[in-house]
C-alpha cells in the first residue's frame, strides 16, 4: 500500500470502518473484543468511531483477536501506518503563512522534553544566526522579517533546563555556504557557543567518518511521540510507535558516530577559521 498524500485523511476513516466491520463479521460485541485483545471497551469504541487513531500494535492485537487472515491483516496493518502519518504540503503552509508554521513549531518544542535533530543538509532555525535564517527563507513567500523574528523568539527554548536538545549535524550541514565566508564563520561560532548550554548536546559528523548508512533526510524526534521528516515539497509526520522507534534507532547510529563536547568545538573552530580564510 503506497503512501499517497491524498490518501492520508481517508485512511483514518477507512481503518475505523474496516475494524468495526470485521468485528461485526466475527459476531463479537465491543465488550467481547476488548476482553480478547486486552484493550478497554471505551478505546475500542473510540477506534471504531474514528475518535482515536490506533497504533500498529493495537491494530495487530485487534486483528489477532478477530482471527483475520494473514494477507488481509497485512493490508490493514499497512493502512494503520498510513493513518498514523500526516503529509504537510509546503505550498499549503506558505498559503497559511510561515508565521503560523513558526507557532506550530514553538508548540511542539514547548510540549516536548527530549528533542533530537538530525541535520544532514542545513543548520536548523534553533541554532541559526538572523542572517542565516533570512538566507534560508530565500524561496519562502510572505514577510521574511516577521518569520526571522519568530525564529529568534523560538530560540529561548534552548535555555529551558527542563528540556534536553541533541543536535547531530553533518559537515555539509555546517559548512554549506548559505552566506558569504565571514558570515558563515559567525554562524559556526554560534554553534560553538550554543554547544555550551546545559540543555544542549551538539555533535558533528566530519566527512570521512565511516558510517554504514547514508544521511537521507532531515528529521526531528519529539520525545517518543512523533517524528517530522523534511523534504523539498513538504514534511511527513509519523506518529506510529514503530515509525518513531525506527527513526530513534537511526538517530542513535548517527549520534554514536558523532563527536561532541570539546572535540566537536575544536572541529567547529577549525571549520569557522577555514571559512574566514
Amino acid at each position: 500500500m503506497t503512501l499517497e498524500p491524498d490518501r492520508l485523511g481517508r485512511s483514518k476513516r477507512d481503518l475505523a470502518g474496516m475494524l468495526r466491520e470485521l468485528r461485526l463479521q466475527a459476531g463479537l460485541t465491543g465488550d467481547r473484543l476488548a476482553v480478547r485483545c486486552g484493550i478497554s471497551q471505551s478505546k475500542i469504541s473510540k477506534i471504531e468511531t474514528g475518535r482515536v487513531i490506533p497504533g500498529v500494535v493495537d491494530v495487530e492485537r485487534i486483528l489477532w483477536a478477530l482471527k483475520v487472515p494473514e494477507e488481509l491483516a497485512r493490508d490493514i496493518t499497512a493502512l494503520a501506518r498510513i493513518a498514523n502519518t500526516e503529509w504537510q504540503d509546503k505550498r499549503i503552509s506558505w498559503r497559511r503563512g510561515t508565521a503560523r508554521r513558526q507557532a506550530e513549531l514553538k508548540a511542539l518544542e514547548s510540549d516536548a522534553t527530549e528533542l533530537r535533530y538530525f541535520l544532514p543538509a542545513m543548520i536548523t532555525g534553533l541554532l541559526a544566526t538572523p542572517e542565516y535564517m533570512d538566507a534560508s527563507l530565500g524561496y519562502s513567500a510572505g514577510d521574511r522579517a516577521a518569520v526571522v523574528l519568530r525564529k529568534i523568539e523560538r530560540q529561548a527554548v534552548l535555555y529551558d533546563e527542563s528540556k534536553t536538545f541533541t543536535f547531530v549535524l553533518t559537515e555539509q550541514a555546517v559548512r554549506w555556504a548559505l552566506l558569504p565566508p565571514l558570515a558563515m564563520g559567525v554562524q559556526i561560532d554560534r554553534l560553538v557557543s550554543l554547544s555550551r548550554l546545559p540543555s544542549v548536546r551538539l555533535g558533528v559528523l566530519p566527512i570521512g567518518r565511516f558510517l554504514p548508512r547514508g544521511p537521507m533526510n532531515t528529521f526531528t524526534i519529539y520525545d517518543n511521540r512523533l517524528v517530522t521528516v523534511e523534504t523539498f515539497t513538504g514534511r511527513i509526520v509519523f506518529r506510529d510507535p514503530k515509525d518513531v522507534g525506527r527513526h530513534r534507532e537511526i538517530f542513535d547510529l548517527f549520534e554514536e558516530a558523532a563527536v561532541f563536547g570539546s572535540a566537536a568545538r575544536g572541529v567547529l573552530a577549525d571549520w569557522a577559521e577555514a571559512s574566514r580564510r
